[in-house]
């Protein structure tokens, strides 16, 4: 199911989610990699930004394309410790993404298997591979710890 290097790259995109926590954003984190080499990374930054869509996919994707010099990151991975919401799974689609693994599902606004089950609609014309579960625990513990401590 998964590879050592799938592990590998979920550990930098906790690591990146760990970033979003010490700037007090919800502490999510993504990594894109093709050939096996970061393209793009982000963690959540919509609060420092002032911007709704600074996702951490948004981030990464965008630099992606900028290292790629192409809005299409064909044959990538992205790399995300929480299940994508709507808005990033569109983008995640239209870059013609080629495969999306993702830590913990996300039961409020999840896009791809939780709320709005779109990773395996047909209408779209192009089909990202999707697998959830990569370090789910770390990824919910950190989500689960961060909003305790807004409480």
């Amino acid at each position: 199911m998964f590879s050592d290097n799938d592990i590998f790259w979920m550990h930098h995109a906790l690591a990146l989610a760990q970033e979003a926590c010490n700037r007090q954003e919800v502490p999510v984190g993504a990594v894109m990699i093709l050939d096996n080499k970061v393209i793009g990374e982000g963690s959540n930054h919509p609060i420092g930004l002032c911007d709704p869509t600074a996702h951490a996919e948004i981030i990464a994707l965008r630099q992606g394309a900028q290292h790629l010099k192409n809005y299409r990151l064909v044959n990538s991975t992205l790399y995300i410790t929480l299940e994508p919401c709507i808005m990033c799974l569109g983008a995640i689609v239209h870059a013609r993404v080629k495969r999306v693994v993702f830590g913990a599902t996300d039961p409020k606004a999840g896009a791809v298997v939780s709320v709005f089950p779109m990773g395996s609609a047909q209408q779209f014309n192009h089909h990202v591979d999707y697998e959830g579960g990569l370090l789910a625990e770390q990824s919910s513990k950190m989500l689960s710890d961060f909003f305790r401590a807004r409480r």
